[in-house]
């Protein structure tokens, strides 16, 4: 890798589990935004060859599935708990064996990190990540895969860990300029529907009644622990934005990738409002 790709600005990238699962269904994928997605930043690959990115996808209709039975997020201390935990990881793994497949027949270079091997967590806080491995994939141009899955936890003997759980955590470390959360809905909305267009900590207050869960199972908070998480994140990493965007509608992840800076689609949340 040329030092010119060595300096690039790294984006970290989730695909929603509500985004590439109908969360309707047990275990369903959507093949069809899987495959456009990974085109779709196939193309922004050979169109910027500078492009870094970590790339994160949720467990949808997989892992959220087995999860909302099992209780795993809150803990596990029976044998049959710790059953449900080696099920909820084998749901995410078997969600991450079509997107990776997806991603590597577009010739997307993904390298599949799964987080339960490379994650320790004490009372649902992530304390260790391995990240030379994480490090070394960026080195050589891979783009690192990363999604929800188990985690062994010291207080608690395991938990779940959200993707963004895992960002959060990344950032600290690696510093991404831009985080983009796609998923199916256009954005964060307020209590008419209506699109937020940007979120500071300043004004975070005055949107986090219109938060809520989402409507279909997710054992991660859905989005408002998503916007409460990047809302802090942003606060942390002063220079670090956030977009939460669809990515259903063709080419919009392409261009948001192409130039992330002037993509106005979706809510953008950053530490302070733009200049004007």
């Amino acid at each position: 890798m040329d030092s010119h790709q060595q300096a690039a600005p790294l984006i970290f990238v989730k695909l929603g589990g509500s985004l590439i699962t109908d969360k309707r269904h047990r275990r369903a994928s959507r093949s069809d935004h899987i495959q456009r997605l990974a085109t779709e930043l196939g193309q922004a690959i050979q169109t910027t060859p500078s492009l870094r990115i970590v790339l994160g996808h949720g467990s949808g209709s997989f892992g959220h599935w087995e999860a909302s039975q099992t209780g795993t997020r809150n803990g596990i201390a029976t044998p049959e708990q710790w059953h449900g935990f080696a099920q909820v990881s084998a749901a995410a793994l078997q969600l991450n064996r079509i997107v990776t497949d997806a991603f590597i027949e577009a010739g997307v270079p993904i390298l599949s990190l799964q987080p339960a091997a490379s994650a320790l967590v004490k009372h649902g806080q992530i304390v260790r990540f391995e990240l030379d491995p994480l490090q070394r994939a960026l080195q050589h141009g891979l783009i690192p895969l990363v999604f929800g899955d188990v985690a062994f936890d010291d207080d608690i003997g395991g938990t779940i860990l959200s993707t963004e759980d895992i960002f959060a955590h990344l950032a600290q470390t690696l510093r991404p300029a831009w985080i983009l959360l796609l998923g199916d809905a256009t954005g964060v909305l307020d209590d008419r529907g209506r699109t937020i267009p940007l979120i500071t900590p300043e004004t975070y207050p005055q949107v986090q009644t219109c938060l809520s869960a989402s409507g279909y199972t997710d054992v991660t908070g859905g989005m408002a622990d998503k916007v409460y998480q990047m809302v802090t994140l942003v606060q942390h990493i002063p220079n670090l934005q956030v977009r939460i965007m669809s990515g259903t509608r063709p080419g919009d992840f392409r261009e948001a990738l192409r130039d992330p800076e002037h993509t106005t689609s979706g809510t953008l949340i950053r530490a302070t409002p733009p200049q004007s």
